[in-house]
């Protein structure tokens, strides 16, 4: 019944508006051959007008699509809001006609000028309000959706009995406004969409709103102003329907407003973030245009020094290693060697503690008592690689305290990130020098084997089995784990279009992009928003990976993170394989069935809107299956019959009740019986989780 409801609700609300400037005239003596109507046709006509407005609109598709927030806004301000405009044309036209005698004599001039203005100002409410419902419902739960819809009702219950001229005593009607305005305020607090917004998108939305609530105090103050007019006659109970609909459209307005002014400076946060992003993917492009290791070692220095804004620094390399000179083997930023050398003798057989790297307060350590320092704090990193240490990172500033674990995360993560190119210079370098191509590719596959998880999660909540197999010597599927906080872990799975040491890369530039993207956010309000959801990686993977990944390769990947303390999960899917689960209830083995598009296919902002999140709540005794195609697409039979998704799915119809490493084997060994005496032709990977039936309580 409401998708046929806007078919006759606009033909309705024009008779209705008509129907109201025929009485409007009527008892302004401005249409003597109308007659007299009774007074409860103009309020008739006002209720079926308004409601037919606002259920209009209501019903209409949602103004707002995908992440288009600026648009939306744009929209109004160009469409509705130019009505204030109109409205105030249409005003001042009144006022220069007011005085010529034509027009002096009765007031239908003024009466009609009114009632279209009432009719402007009526749609001008209808599509803003409804804009807001879209923005506050932007990401909402099923909760807040039936909140809002209680608010509806309620308002324009209100809103209507004002209309009507029923109003409470005020003893009544008085707390009811105020209870519905602190409602309104509840919900106008739910503006997640601010978050999407980078710094200049929230500049621009502050002045779009800001020209929404012009068009408001607009409207408002004509009606201020006709209301004591002697030539214009209009029930009272009209002005309060009028103002206390503009007062609730103003307010989220405002609202609006003043929650994205606020979070102007959370935007430059954020633009940190994604400048540390490019930073290591700087670190990663490396390989590919055959830099050498002088040049990672200074891009190294240069980006811990940005990222963490020190005032000096220098980084001692090993030269015994990565063709580093004796000459270059100390660089320097803002600091004398002479100050390092007095630094680092002072340091010299101090050494922290085993995991500690942060001296917020340098006469206070031992080595320095007595002295006075012109550099109060000190970070200082080591560069570890698979054998070899490769030299040590030192980080000053001159206040004291100035060093956080958030600064020392995102190093860990630019080290770890500049070893590995180092690493796989060597490689390259190693393979040109010797023409040992296989040498080569033993090696590259010693270091993706070190970025394969070895152990994996445990857990009383689940059990984890994994297989992984390169069809060459080193190859581009992988898979990783993270733990985050509240009890969440993140599970990433991902192919790399091409075979071979190229993969290999990307596969090692995705596994840096993970660990950068899912860093905790320390702004963050709540635990649950610390890191982002899986469709916002993809979507700021996708844009990390388009100044590093060639326009002819492409990453498919699937980003799960479960909550196990709630029993549920959220997953998205780049282009990946479908997920196979065993919903232990319902007895059921199924895929789902979800909508993406692999990193990299698209690569600007309009790739976000091709992920969708998709939510699920598990069952003690459920089991998920994650794998990459060489698995279903695995040769058997003549050479050209593949394994197959039904395959999977009957053998994990016939293994559920196992424990996750027996239903892993179980599924291995049919795959090898269906390939035997075919050799593999794509990586293989496949992870099985299980989740546990017998779970602790929660921590109280």
């Amino acid at each position: 019944m409401p998708q046929r409801l806007p078919s006759f609700l606009l033909p309705l609300s024009f008779l209705s508006w008509v129907l109201l400037l025929l009485s409007a005239l009527s008892h302004s003596g401005a249409g003597p051959w109308l007659g007299t109507w009774p007074e409860w046709t103009t309020q008739l006509a006002q209720g079926v007008f308004v409601l037919g407005v606002f259920l209009y609109y209501r019903y209409q598709r949602s103004p707002l699509h995908g992440q288009a927030f600026i648009r939306l806004l744009r929209r109004l301000l160009t469409g509705p809001g130019l009505l204030a405009l109109a409205c105030m044309g249409l005003h001042l036209l009144e006022r220069l006609m007011k005085d010529q005698p034509v027009f002096d004599s009765n007031g239908l001039f003024f009466t009609s000028i009114y009632t279209l203005n009432l009719g402007l100002f009526v749609v001008f409410l209808a599509r803003t309000n409804y804009a807001w419902r879209a923005l506050v419902l932007f990401r909402s739960s099923p909760r807040l959706q039936r909140e809002w819809t209680v608010f509806e009702v309620l308002l324009g219950a209100t809103l209507l009995f004002r209309l009507v001229g029923v109003n409470p005593p005020n003893y009544v009607g008085i707390p009811l406004v105020v209870l519905l305005g602190l409602y309104g305020i509840y919900l106008s607090g739910h503006q997640k969409w601010v978050a999407y917004l980078s710094q200049r998108e929230k500049w621009r939305a502050v002045l779009l709103q800001s020209g929404l609530l012009f068009s408001v105090l607009v409207f408002v103050q004509y009606f201020r102003v006709t209301q004591v007019d002697p030539q214009l006659i209009a029930p009272q109970p009209q002005h309060a329907f009028l103002l206390l609909t503009a007062f609730f459209s103003a307010f989220y307005a405002l609202m609006g407003l003043l929650v994205t002014f606020f979070n102007l400076p959370i935007a430059d946060v954020i633009e940190q973030r994604r400048s540390e992003i490019l930073r290591l993917q700087r670190l990663t492009q490396i390989i590919q245009r055959g830099q050498t290791t002088a040049e990672v070692y200074h891009i190294l220095l240069e980006s811990a020094v940005q990222t963490v804004k020190a005032d000096a620094a220098w980084l001692d390399l090993d030269p015994g290693h990565s063709g580093v000179t004796a000459a270059a083997a100390t660089q320097y930023f803002n600091l004398e060697p002479e100050q390092a050398d007095a630094l680092r003798a002072r340091l010299q057989g101090h050494d922290l503690p085993e995991g500690e790297f942060i001296t917020n307060d340098l006469h206070a350590r031992i080595g320095f008592e007595g002295t006075t320092q012109h550099y109060r704090s000190l970070l200082q990193l080591p560069l570890r690689g698979l054998h070899f240490n490769y030299g040590m990172l030192y980080l000053l500033k001159i206040e004291p305290n100035t060093f956080d674990r958030e600064d020392l995360s995102i190093l860990q993560t630019f080290t770890s990130q500049a070893v590995l190119s180092i690493e796989n210079l060597e490689l390259v370098r190693t393979s040109l020098e010797n023409q040992r191509t296989q040498e080569e590719l033993k090696i590259a596959s010693q270091v993706q084997d070190s970025l394969i998880p070895k152990n994996l999660p445990t857990d009383n909540w689940f059990d984890i089995s994994s297989h992984s197999l390169a069809a060459k010597e080193v190859g581009g599927d992988f898979y990783d784990f993270l733990h985050l906080p509240g009890r969440r872990l993140a599970v990433i799975i991902g192919d790399v279009s091409g075979k071979g040491v190229t993969a290999a890369f990307h596969m090692a530039q995705m596994k840096g992009i993970f660990h950068s993207l899912m860093q905790e956010n320390p702004l963050a309000k709540n635990e649950r928003d610390k890191f982002p959801v899986p469709s916002r990686f993809m979507a700021q993977a996708n844009a990390a990976l388009t100044h590093c990944l060639e326009k002819s390769s492409f990453i498919t990947s699937s980003l799960y993170i479960i909550d196990y303390e709630q029993g549920g999960f959220v997953f998205a899917r780049a282009g990946h394989c479908h997920t196979l689960y065993y919903h232990a209830l319902r007895e059921e083995v199924f895929y789902f069935e979800s909508q993406g598009l692999g990193l990299g296919i698209i690569r600007n902002e309009s790739y976000e809107k091709h992920i969708k999140n998709q939510f699920y709540d598990y069952s003690p005794g459920d089991v998920m299956v994650i794998y990459t195609d060489g698995i279903v697409e695995a040769r058997g039979g003549d050479g050209t019959a593949e394994y197959g998704e039904d395959r999977l799915k009957l053998r994990l119809e016939e293994s559920y009740y196992q424990e996750a490493n027996e239903i892993k084997d179980f599924i291995l060994k049919d795959l090898n019986a269906f390939t035997h005496g075919h050799p593999i032709h794509d990586d293989q990977t496949l992870l099985v989780i299980k989740f546990k039936s017998a779970q602790p309580p929660p921590l109280a």
